[in-house]
C-alpha cells in the first residue's frame, strides 16, 4: 500500500493484494454498510430525526471511497443538529424543531442571499402578509436600480397554504456584477437580501486562453538569500518572480501566507494559520522596509547586530529555525517601527488601516492578550480565551495599556501587505500572465483570532472539521478545525468569504484552494465521537463560486480548486462549468482513475482542460526522491507503514514501473535510461514534464525541487515532530544548498526551464 496525503485530501496507490484486504475488511467491520444499498430506504427517509436533519443540510447517509453505503448514526445526527442550534434531544424536541423550521421558512419575507448568475433566470421566493409588498434594489456603488422590479412579481398559485402571500421574484437579467442588496417591504415589516451578482464562468485571461501557460511550484520560506534571517522571505520571493519571469514562467505557486503567532513558537504547517484574513508577517524583510534607510546609526547599528546574529543560518543545511529567525526579526521590526514614518507614509498606514476595517484591530487585539497574557492553548495557565471576549472591559483595557504594541501589530500588517505587492508588481514587471499564486488554506487554527473575536461565524466547541474513513485511515481523521456556520455565512450575504477572497487576490493572479470540497460540503465530527462518528454538513457552494467568480474577474486572475483524493464527479464537473480549474497529477493520474499501484497511467493527453497540471506535488517527495523510493524509506525509517516494507516497495515499484512504461511507449524516453534510473535520474524528471506538455490543461507547473534535482520530502503526512515538516531548505542532487539568487542559475532548473518552454 502506498498513502500520499495532499493538502487534507488522502490519494491513494494500492497493491491490488493490499486493496483487496483492506476492502474486505471495512466493509466486514462497518455497522452501516448496508450490502449493495445505494440510497436511504421510504421507512428512513420517513422518520422524523432524518427529515428534521435534511431540512437542516445535513446529510443522513453517504458513499464512502470504497463505494460502500454508509449511514450516519442517530447520536451523531442530533449532536451535529445542535452545533447549528437545532434541538433534536426528544421526540418532542425534533417535532417542535420541524415545526420551527417550516414556521420560519413560510415567514421569511425574503431569503438572506441570493445568488445571480449572468445569463441564467433567477427566481426568489417573496412570503408577504400584504398582498402589495414593495421593492428595491440598491446596487453595489450605492446607486439605486432603476428597473420596475414590481413588474417582475408574479404570484405563486402553488404556494403553501400557510402563507398568506407567496411570489416569486425573477431578478432583472440587467444587473452589473457585484454584492448589492434588495429591499422588501410587507406592510410594518420589511428584510433585506444580500445578491451575488456573478459571471456564469471566471473568465480566462486572454493570454491563458491562446495556449497553455507555465509556472512553478515553491516552498517560499525554503528559499533564502544573503539578505533573509535565516528562513526564506517575501523578499526572496520579489526576487524569484522575477526571475523566474525572465524565464519564461508565468506564475509561481507559493505555500499559504496566512497570519501565525505572533511570538514564539511558530507553527511549522502554513496550512494551520491563525487567520486567513491577514498575513504572515514573519516572511517580512526589515532591510526592504523604506524606514530602515533612514534609521540614525545607533538604530541601524542595532537591526544589523540582530541580522549578524541569524544570518548564518542562511548557509545551514539542516532544518530551519523559525523561532530564531522571527525572536530576531521581531526585535529589529520593533526598531524600525518606534522610528516613525514621514507625513506621507504615515498617511499611507491610516489608509491601509481604515480599508482593513474592524478585523484588522480585532487581530491586533488578539496579538497583544496572545503576547501579554500568554498562549491560547494553555487555557490552565492563560484562560483568557475561553473567558473572554471582544465585549469584555479587560480587552479594552489590555488595548489601551498597550497602545504601542496594539499598533505594531497593524503596522506589521500594512509592511506584509507592501512586500507582497512589491514581489507581485515585480513578477509583472518581468512578463508573467498571472504572477504569484496564492494558496488558500481549508480552515484556521481553534484558538485563533477569528474564533476568538467573532464566535458566531464558526460552529465552535462542539464539533471540529476532518474527513470519514477511507485507505488512509479507518478510522478516520480529525484536523481539529472549527468550521463556518453555514448559516452564519447565509445570514450576512458570505462577507467574512467575501473579504477574504478579495485580500488574497488584492496581491495575487491566481488562488489556489485547498481542499476544495469544502465548498460544497464539510464532515462535522461532534466531540468525544472520534474522526470516524462524523456528518456531512452541506454549504452553498453557488454562493461562494459566486464569490469567487466576482473577485477573480474583477482582478483579471484565475481559480484553482485542489480536487485530488475522495472527491465526487459531480464537484469536478460543476467547478469546470463555473471556470474553476481542477488539478491533476501526473502520479495520481490513472487510466480511469484505478487506485491500483501497477495499473496503467493516463496519457496526458486525457486530462482535463480547466486544470493546473503538474508532476506532483508538496505531500510527496521531489520526484527524484520519489523515483529512488524516498517515501519508501522514509515511512520504514519512521515508523509509519502499517505493513511489511516488502509489500510496500512492491506497490511503490510497481507504480514507477508503469510510470516509466508509459514514458517509453509514448516516445519521451529512452528505453535504456528506463533501465538504469540512478544513472538517468534528470532525463527522466525531464521527460515526464516533457510528457506534460502533451496535456491540454490551461496551465502547467513544475516544481523547484524538482528543477534542482532536490530528494528530500517537505512534508511527510501523517508526522507532526517525527520529521521536520515545512522546514526543508532547497538543496540540489548533491545536497548543497541553493540560494535564491543561484536557482536561475543552476544548470538543471535552466534546463527543466527549457522543456516547460517547449524547447
Amino acid at each position: 500500500m502506498m498513502v500520499i496525503a495532499v493538502g487534507t485530501e488522502p490519494v491513494i496507490a494500492y497493491s491490488r493484494e493490499a486493496k483487496e484486504r483492506i476492502m474486505s475488511d471495512q466493509t466486514a467491520s462497518s455497522p452501516s454498510s448496508q450490502g449493495t444499498q445505494r440510497e436511504e430506504s421510504p421507512e428512513r427517509l420517513a422518520r422524523p430525526l432524518i427529515r428534521l436533519a435534511k431540512a437542516s443540510g445535513i446529510s443522513t447517509s453517504y458513499i464512502d471511497q470504497l463505494g460502500t453505503y454508509v449511514e450516519i448514526k442517530d447520536d451523531v445526527l442530533v449532536s451535529v443538529l445542535a452545533a447549528l442550534g437545532v434541538d433534536a434531544s426528544s421526540d418532542d424536541a425534533i417535532e417542535a424543531s420541524l415545526e420551527t423550521i417550516h414556521r420560519a421558512s413560510c415567514n421569511q419575507l425574503v431569503p438572506p442571499t441570493v445568488v445571480v448568475f449572468s445569463g441564467a433566470a433567477t427566481r426568489v421566493p417573496v412570503h408577504a402578509v400584504t398582498a402589495a409588498p414593495e421593492l428595491s434594489l440598491t446596487l453595489e456603488n450605492g446607486e439605486a436600480y432603476d428597473g420596475d422590479l414590481n413588474a417582475l412579481l408574479i404570484k405563486d398559485a402553488d404556494a403553501d397554504p400557510a402563507i398568506p402571500h407567496a411570489y416569486t421574484l425573477t431578478m432583472p437579467d440587467d444587473l452589473p456584477t457585484g454584492y448589492h442588496t434588495l429591499h422588501v417591504t410587507d406592510g410594518e415589516r420589511s428584510a433585506d437580501a444580500t445578491i451575488l451578482s456573478a459571471p456564469a464562468r471566471i473568465p480566462v485571461p486572454e493570454p491563458v486562453a491562446q495556449h497553455h501557460r507555465w509556472g512553478w511550484m515553491t516552498q517560499m520560506y525554503s528559499m533564502r538569500s544573503k539578505g533573509s534571517w535565516g528562513v526564506g522571505d517575501y523578499g526572496d520571493l520579489k526576487e524569484l518572480l522575477h526571475d523566474a519571469g525572465k524565464q519564461g514562467a508565468d506564475f509561481m505557486l507559493i505555500n499559504p501566507i496566512h497570519a501565525g503567532t505572533p511570538i514564539p513558537p511558530i507553527e511549522p504547517s502554513p496550512y494551520l494559520p491563525e487567520s486567513r484574513r491577514f498575513l504572515n508577517v514573519t516572511y517580512i524583510r526589515p532591510q526592504q522596509i523604506e524606514e530602515y534607510a533612514e534609521l540614525n546609526t545607533e538604530d541601524r547599528a542595532q537591526v544589523d547586530a540582530l541580522y549578524d546574529s541569524v544570518k548564518a543560518a542562511n548557509d545551514n543545511p539542516d532544518p530551519l529555525d523559525l523561532n530564531a529567525s522571527w525572536t530576531a526579526k521581531r526585535k529589529a521590526l520593533w526598531v524600525i517601527y518606534q522610528h516613525g514614518r514621514s507625513t506621507e507614509r504615515q498617511a499611507a498606514f491610516e489608509a491601509f488601516v481604515k480599508a482593513a476595517g474592524p478585523d484588522l484591530d480585532a487581530f491586533a487585539a488578539w496579538c497583544v492578550a496572545f503576547e501579554v497574557w500568554g498562549a491560547p492553548w494553555e487555557e490552565d495557565k492563560n484562560p483568557w480565551f475561553s473567558t473572554l471576549n471582544r465585549d469584555s472591559p479587560e480587552v479594552a483595557a489590555l488595548v489601551r495599556e498597550h497602545k504601542d504594541l496594539f499598533d505594531f501589530q497593524r503596522w506589521l500588517q500594512w509592511i506584509a501587505d507592501e512586500q507582497v505587492a512589491q514581489a507581485q508588481a515585480a513578477a509583472k514587471d518581468a512578463g508573467m500572465v498571472l504572477g504569484l499564486m496564492q494558496d488558500m488554506a481549508v480552515g484556521v487554527h481553534a484558538y485563533g483570532v477569528d474564533v476568538w473575536w467573532n464566535p458566531e461565524r464558526f460552529a465552535v466547541g462542539s464539533v471540529t472539521v476532518g474527513c470519514p474513513p477511507d485507505f488512509y485511515n479507518q478510522q478516520g481523521q480529525d484536523w481539529g478545525q472549527p468550521p463556518f456556520n453555514p448559516r452564519y455565512l447565509e445570514r450576512t450575504g458570505y462577507r467574512v468569504y467575501r473579504e477574504m477572497v478579495h485580500n488574497v487576490f488584492a496581491h495575487a493572479g491566481a488562488v489556489r484552494i485547498d481542499h476544495v470540497l469544502g465548498l460544497f460540503r464539510l464532515w462535522w465530527i461532534p466531540k468525544g465521537e472520534g474522526a470516524k462518528g462524523g456528518a456531512y454538513v452541506t454549504y452553498n457552494y453557488r454562493a461562494m463560486l459566486a464569490v469567487l467568480s466576482i473577485e477573480a474577474s474583477r482582478a483579471g486572475g484565475m481559480v484553482i480548486g485542489e480536487d485530488l483524493g475522495t472527491v465526487p464527479a459531480y464537484v469536478s464537473q460543476v467547478l469546470a462549468d463555473h471556470g474553476v480549474l481542477g488539478t491533476v497529477v501526473e502520479w495520481f493520474a490513472r487510466v480511469n482513475n484505478s487506485p491500483t499501484a501497477g495499473d496503467p497511467y493516463a496519457d496526458p493527453s486525457t486530462y482535463r482542460k480547466y486544470a493546473l497540471a503538474s508532476v506532483t506535488t508538496h505531500d510527496l517527495p521531489p520526484t527524484a526522491g520519489y523515483l529512488e523510493f524516498e517515501h519508501v524509506k522514509l515511512r520504514e525509517e519512521l515508523h509509519l507503514l502499517s505493513e511489511p516494507v516488502e509489500e510496500f516497495q512492491k506497490a511503490a515499484s510497481a507504480e514507477r514501473d508503469a510510470m516509466l512504461k508509459l514514458l517509453v511507449d509514448g516516445g519521451w524516453l529512452d528505453a535504456g535510461a528506463a533501465q538504469d534510473v540512478p544513472a538517468h535520474e534528470q532525463e527522466i524528471v525531464e521527460a515526464m514534464h516533457r510528457m506534460l506538455l502533451n496535456a491540454p490543461s490551461l496551465l502547467l507547473q513544475a516544481a523547484l525541487v524538482d528543477g534542482t534535482g532536490e530528494h528530500h520530502t517537505q512534508n511527510q503526512p501523517g508526522t507532526s515532530t517525527e520529521y521536520c515538516n515545512w522546514r526543508v531548505p532547497l538543496h540540489d542532487a548533491d545536497g548543497n544548498l541553493v540560494h535564491t539568487d543561484e536557482v536561475f542559475k543552476n544548470p538543471r532548473v535552466l534546463s527543466l526551464a527549457a522543456v516547460m518552454r517547449g524547447e
